[in-house]
């Protein structure tokens, strides 16, 4: 089964997309973690004026949308034509956005922009082999360009390549997925075996009455 069948599946499983507003009364925002209203936004990539900015995994893309509206160049990637039809039917308008049905790698590898940050929010740096990742986004980052990205907090004790769950309406057996897990301080070990300067790996807490927070790590490409 493709990536792409488990993503467009996720998606169809997912409908409706980001809040036409959020909690103060914006319609656009950054969100790095799984709740509404919750943690930094966007001042975690550290974008000046006219900034250029790749998402990897942009789904429905409302984070980038933010980015763009901003005034920043906002280039998104994603394997699923479902999110990306959704993204492109709420926000395709939106001077400065680009969105590319497209491997995360595979772009990385065919284009030959250099951007100031790369991110993913619960996309593809999760479910992708970070020997492979982190060396491809390294090339992608212009020198001191940030790298930043969130997803669940590993289980204790459950690391490296794991099975994440699609599950389908009309079939018991899910579509299986693979995701990377790390501990805080093995992302920063990571991010430094792989040449990034100053890496930083957090976890923010979840709001009262929930038990998960959010992994959060930033880094920065190294400079000459």
């Amino acid at each position: 089964m493709s990536d792409t069948t488990a993503w467009d599946t996720y998606a169809r499983r997912k409908p409706g997309g980001r809040r036409e507003k959020n909690a103060k009364g914006e319609t656009t925002w950054f969100n790095w973690t799984q709740y509404p209203d919750h943690g930094p936004g966007i001042e975690v990539l550290g974008a000046k004026a006219g900034a250029s900015a790749l998402e990897l995994g942009c789904g429905t893309a409302g984070n980038l949308a933010h980015v763009a509206t901003l005034g920043h160049r906002a280039v998104g990637v994603d394997v699923s034509p479902v999110q990306l039809k959704a993204a492109r039917e709420r926000w395709g308008d939106l001077p400065g956005l680009e969105l590319h049905q497209r491997g995360a790698l595979d772009f990385m590898s065919e284009t030959a922009d250099r951007f100031d940050a790369v991110y993913s929010v619960f996309g593809a740096i999760w479910f992708t082999d970070p020997d492979q990742m982190l060396p491809a986004i390294r090339q992608a980052l212009k020198p001191g360009g940030v790298l930043a990205f969130s997803q669940r907090p590993p289980v204790e004790g459950c690391y490296g390549c794991q099975a994440s769950y699609i599950n389908q309406a009309d079939d018991p057996n899910p579509l299986v997925v693979k995701r990377w897990d790390h501990a805080p301080d093995a992302w920063t070990a990571m991010l430094g075996q792989h040449g990034f300067q100053t890496p930083i790996a957090v976890e923010i807490a979840p709001p009262e009455g929930w038990k998960t927070g959010t992994l959060l790590v930033r880094a920065l490409a190294p400079t000459p």
